[in-house]
């Protein structure tokens, strides 16, 4: 069982899109498309375009804001908002989930790289809301996106949480590298394992991982 590796864990961080509600709902599809038409909209450029350095900036700076706002000089926040202005039709309830997190021992954050009012948009719609003590954007971290360090480090320290005693969970892998540099437990949340040194354990069924946490 792999309840001994988190006994000592009193803070839980939770990653947002595609780690606290299924991949096949699919909002991210919709946030991209968002971001492509902003993209061409600001930059004037057609959308294969837009959407070629979508990409080029998330692989490079981490998001498509970073490098927007590296590159380009945007301003962040009316960015945020549009692309944000997503339907969560596809969305419901998960009591299990809800249960198994609110029956962790200690804190239990959200931390995103998308906006604080989005993530509580997607946590009412699954019925989370309650199970979180705090959620925390990419606005609490300086605009600085996962994975980079100084990133975890501001929204941590916001929020007084001690590395070495917390826990990690991301669908993105290497949102882990530095969790575990900095000390956490790291868990991967996603349909395939990804195996790297940083990555302590996978999970595809992340309500079924985290019930042998109750405490």
């Amino acid at each position: 069982m792999h309840a001994a590796a988190f006994a000592h864990v009193e803070n839980w961080v939770f990653d947002l899109d595609n780690t606290l509600y299924p991949p096949e709902a699919r909002l991210f599809d919709q946030i991209e498309m968002r971001m492509t038409a902003y993209v061409m909209q600001m930059l004037g450029v057609p959308r294969r375009e837009a959407d070629r350095l979508r990409a080029h900036y998330w692989k490079l700076y981490g998001t498509t804001l970073a490098g927007l706002m590296h590159e380009h000089g945007l301003d962040p926040d009316p960015y945020l908002v549009d692309v944000h202005d997503i339907t969560l039709d596809h969305l419901s309830p998960d009591a299990a989930l809800t249960d198994a997190i609110a029956c962790l021992p200690g804190r239990r954050i959200v931390y995103t790289n998308g906006s604080a009012s989005y993530a509580n948009r997607v946590l009412d719609a699954r019925g989370l809301t309650s199970a979180f003590d705090a959620v925390y954007g990419v606005e609490h971290a300086g605009y600085r996106p996962k994975p980079e360090r100084r990133a975890f480090e501001a929204v941590f320290a916001r929020d007084g949480i001690d590395p070495t005693r917390a826990a990690m969970f991301d669908d993105d892998a290497r949102n882990l590298s530095a969790p575990h540099e900095m000390g956490m437990r790291t868990v991967h949340v996603a349909a395939e394992a990804h195996a790297a040194p940083h990555v302590h354990h996978h999970t595809d069924d992340l309500a079924g991982f985290l019930t042998p946490l109750r405490r």
